[in-house]
């Protein structure tokens, strides 16, 4: 949330707490100019807020008298603006930033119906977040509020899912937690029609509704660290394996978990058993265009074990890089 929408709701706070205030004493409280609160009174105006302008030696704004602000529902809007706010910290504002971003959370949150505020903190209780955030695109708000309840109390779900060629299925899920990867929001947890772990993205669900009943979340990974494995291990048209010398913070600072994963290698008896630290890489992609490059930018030796598309790849790359190293 900017400064200044925040500023907003601050003067909708001090006008709502009764009186007349002067413009003076809303500037020294918001920290602006008499201009700028103006311009604020003005912004609620045209939401519709019923501020009236008081003339004389005493004079300023006040709220029409008997008027409350309505309670906030929970629309999809509102919850973008939440989402947005948790984003933020859990990205790692500076503690200015952090502190003002809690600070309009609170505000936003104390005017939401009880029932709503209940639903809104088990949401919270049920997220996980990626490394990297992104731009956050709010899902349904009643999808995601039904996923969050039923993680935090581990209800069976039943929802309609859309998948990325056009079918559509009804599926069972024992869902474990709801996270926010890359911009995108995904719900993952075990499918109980095939007993297997399933990941979906929100925005491709139609409806979500809670089954009667329970389950026990499993001892294992958690929830982000399921999204990410299951997009270093989905089909795709190539399987590539790679042998890199370095260590895990240097390879992934370019191929991350959710595309790839590391493993030890140990190599055997008739190769060259180096003291420096190989790792095993595996990833699935449905293009090898971009690995000759991001190979590159890691600057580590490195041997493809497949396919053999990819190293020719690498050595048409090299070729390109020398040629333009020749021209200069």
């Amino acid at each position: 949330m900017s400064r200044p929408t925040g500023r907003v709701l601050t003067l909708l706070e001090l006008l709502q707490s009764g009186g007349t205030r002067t413009v003076a004493e809303l500037a020294d409280r918001l920290g602006v100019e008499g201009r700028t609160v103006r311009r604020y009174v003005n912004q609620l105006i045209d939401l519709d807020v019923p501020v009236e302008s008081v003339r004389g030696r005493y004079g300023g704004y006040r709220l029409a008298p008997g008027y409350r602000l309505p309670p906030l529902m929970l629309s999809d809007d509102a919850l973008a603006v939440l989402l947005g706010l948790v984003a933020g910290r859990r990205a790692g504002l500076r503690t200015t930033e952090r502190t003002a971003s809690e600070t309009a959370t609170a505000k936003i949150r104390r005017v939401l119906p009880q029932h709503l505020a209940r639903r809104l903190d088990t949401l919270l209780e049920s997220l996980a977040f990626t490394d990297q955030p992104g731009e956050f695109a709010a899902p349904d708000a009643e999808v995601l509020l039904t996923l969050a309840d039923a993680v935090r109390h581990r209800r069976p779900v039943s929802l309609r899912y859309t998948d990325r060629n056009g079918r559509r299925s009804e599926r069972t899920l024992h869902a474990y937690g709801i996270v926010a990867h890359a911009g995108r929001w995904y719900v993952t947890g075990t499918d109980a029609g095939i007993g297997e772990d399933r990941t979906f993205r929100l925005d491709r669900l139609a409806d979500a509704r809670t089954l009667p009943g329970s389950f026990e979340v499993p001892e294992g990974p958690g929830p982000a660290q399921r999204v990410l494995s299951g997009f270093a291990t989905a089909e795709y048209r190539h399987e590539v394996t790679l042998r890199i010398h370095g260590t895990v913070e240097q390879i992934r600072a370019h191929l991350p978990a959710s595309v790839a994963s590391l493993e030890e290698y140990e190599p055997t008896a008739d190769q060259d058993p180096a003291p420096e630290r190989w790792l095993r890489v595996h990833l699935r992609a449905e293009r090898l265009d971009w690995l000759p490059p991001a190979l590159a930018s890691i600057d580590r030796p490195f041997v493809i074990e497949r396919p053999a598309e990819l190293r020719n790849l690498v050595v048409a790359f090299a070729d390109r890089l020398a040629s333009c190293a020749r021209r200069a």
